[in-house]
């Protein structure tokens, strides 16, 4: 599936875009507030091609995406409104927000905050540690010009952070950039900063201001924000319009920037000082045992997206003390999981789940787990507590070798750079290990495999037409027999007009012209998704099969008109039951092609999925077969 595609996909699967509040994106993940989740098709979302898994969490409905989601963002932004949507709704609070947690609400506001600025910050901090590696190796002078270049291209985004943080805390409170940016300008004002490197005592109309150094800070200028954001809605409703592009910034400014420097800074400074204090205050207490808990835990906050809010503590830790001790550990646990999806790819005899693996383990290597986590060790469950104990020792090894690094980056291979320096060769070794040895417990101790094999003759016995399966169908070991869920024509999936199936994207199949306005189950299980309109049914056989059956060609535009459904979601059914009455000539009247495919979504669990040599069927004739 193209990101067009894939986009489209998306936005209707999570209920459309009047159903969304706003979209943003991290390495990985989409991140929708949603006005209404339980409009949103998770079931059917998770097996959409491109997609990964959904994670709901922290008041947001994450759709992992892997690697391209800045495309499929880009997709989705070039073809929705939903930038004016989100500018528009900056006094509304959905039920969902309502219904989130504290704690929730906290992680959503620092992942939407930091999220735009990741790639920035891990280049540059790559960047720093090369520099670093360069002045130790001699490569470089640091009075040269190079150097001076080089140093304020990897440190500025650090310096400037609260610039940077000015922005993205803008867009998450919905309030005026420019002037989050004045603000934040305003904390790293050279004046300010002389007059704290001189020790000279400052007072704003008699109150004294405590002067901290804010380059670098996280808290105070989001803190400082959140207020503007406030003062400005308090403001634009007793300033009259001709005047309110003007005053209300100037109002902002007057308030803002002098309780920055009297409340906001000074407390902000506290409080991050106190949670990088805590950190440091655990890592002394045992560095082996932070290692361990950090190397252990780490993919399991990943799993949950909390794990954005450990960001402002190594900034803290960065800011404070020129390195972060928490980094090079969460790295074991990075290299954890590629080691166990590479121990996947050695043990694994399925052909899809190994291709999988070896692409996911390159990934991993470089700090990009969520494809490992759910495409192959958290779905094959022992390979991820392996990951987890592997992780646990390295991190470990890493604490206990003081390790640190100078600059944030992403926990991967390419942030080696920023951990040269005090404990580098426990960080390599600990890497070794955590990567070697969650390998080869995958690879000694095993997992099972999701696939169970059954052969032809254990099958469900068919009906009508299956009763005359070709010798070919039957000398394979199959995994399930699959019938006809209408009577009609049938015809390759590569004819249909919606490339989504023609491409073979969603799945393998065949498609029916139907002749007949009956749609009857084509295998005993559960039915897993009945579309609202009714257009399309999702059913998982008890064997595992995953089918959609999607009546007709963008009959979704219908809404509902001429089909009646039948069953709703969680139904058991079985094989011949009927699930949904449509009326063939009112659909067709109305413009709309019925070829109807009927689809095997997870066919990459199969070797193959055998499909009929007749031209012609009726409902429970012999249709499929999915074979392993």
């Amino acid at each position: 599936m193209s990101n067009q595609d894939l986009s489209k996909q998306i936005i209707n699967l999570v209920g459309g875009e009047s159903n969304v509040n706003s979209v943003f994106h991290c390495a990985t993940r989409l991140r929708f507030s949603l006005k209404d989740s339980s409009k949103a098709d998770k079931a059917t979302l998770e097996k959409t091609p491109g997609v990964i898994t959904v994670v709901e969490n922290s008041g947001q409905f994450q759709v992992v995406i892997g690697n391209s989601v800045s495309q499929v963002y880009d997709k989705i932004m070039a073809e929705t409104n939903l930038q004016d949507v989100e500018k528009s709704t900056e006094a509304s609070t959905t039920a969902t927000d309502k219904d989130t947690n504290i704690l929730g609400k906290a992680v959503d506001i620092i992942s939407s905050i930091f999220s735009p600025l990741l790639g920035a910050l891990a280049g540059a901090g790559v960047l720093k540690g090369l520099v670093a590696l360069f002045l130790a190796l001699h490569w470089l002078d640091n009075t040269s010009g190079t150097y001076l270049v080089l140093n304020a291209a990897s440190d500025s985004v650090f310096y400037f952070l609260p610039i940077f943080l000015a922005v993205t805390s803008a867009r998450k409170f919905k309030t005026n950039q420019f002037v989050s940016i004045a603000i934040a300008g305003a904390l790293v004002y050279p004046t300010i900063l002389t007059a704290l490197d001189s020790g000279i005592s400052l007072s704003f109309l008699n109150i004294p201001i405590v002067l901290v150094n804010y380059t670098s800070s996280v808290i105070p200028i989001i803190l400082a924000v959140w207020v503007q954001s406030y003062v400005e809605r308090f403001a634009s409703k007793f300033i009259h319009e001709s005047v309110k592009n003007i005053l209300v910034p100037m109002v902002a400014l007057l308030v803002v920037i002098p309780l920055t420097f009297l409340v906001f800074g000074p407390v902000g400074h506290l409080v991050s000082q106190g949670l990088a204090s805590g950190f440091t205050w655990i890592y002394n207490l045992s560095p082996i045992l932070a290692g361990g808990i950090a190397g252990a835990f780490w993919q399991v906050f990943v799993i949950f997206g909390v794990h954005w809010g450990f960001v402002p503590i190594m900034l803290g830790n960065i800011a404070a003390n020129g390195f972060d001790p928490m980094l090079p550990m969460l790295t074991a646990a990075v290299m954890a999981q590629a080691g166990a999806t590479l121990g996947v790819f050695f043990k694994s005899r399925n052909k899809d789940t190994k291709a999988l693996a070896g692409s996911s383990t390159l990934a991993a290597i470089f700090g990009i787990t969520e494809p490992t986590i759910y495409g192959i060790t958290l779905k094959l469950k022992k390979p991820f507590i392996y990951a987890c104990i592997a992780g646990a020792v390295g991190g470990a090894i890493i604490g206990a070798g003081g390790s640190r690094a100078i600059a944030f980056a992403l926990p991967g291979l390419l942030a080696l750079p920023t951990y040269i320096g005090t404990g580098f060769a426990a960080v390599v070794i600990g890497l070794l290990v955590a990567f070697v040895l969650a390998a080869l417990l995958v690879y000694i101790l095993g997992f099972k495999e999701e696939a169970t094999v059954v052969t032809a003759n254990d099958a469900p016995a068919p009906t009508g037409n299956a009763a005359t399966t070709t010798a070919t169908t039957a000398s394979v070991i199959a995994k399930e027999i699959i019938i006809s869920p209408l009577q009609g024509t049938t015809m390759p999936l590569e004819s249909l007009e919606d490339p989504a199936f023609s491409s073979g994207a969603m799945g393998k199949g065949i498609a029916i012209e139907p002749t007949s306005g009956l749609l009857t189950s084509p295998v005993n299980g559960t039915v897993t998704t009945v579309f609202p309109t009714g257009h399309a049914i999702g059913i998982t056989s008890n064997d595992g099969a995953e089918m959609l059956i999607h009546v007709g060609m963008n009959t979704v535009r219908l809404k509902g008109q001429f089909f009646e459904k039948m069953v709703k979601e969680g139904d058991i059914v079985e094989q011949g039951q009927l699930l949904l009455k449509f009326d063939i000539e009112q659909i067709r009247a109305a413009g709309y092609v019925l070829s109807t495919p009927v689809i095997v979504t997870n066919a990459a669990s199969y070797l193959d999925v055998l499909k009929t040599s007749e031209s012609e069927v009726n409902n429970q004739d012999y249709l499929l077969t999915a074979v392993v």
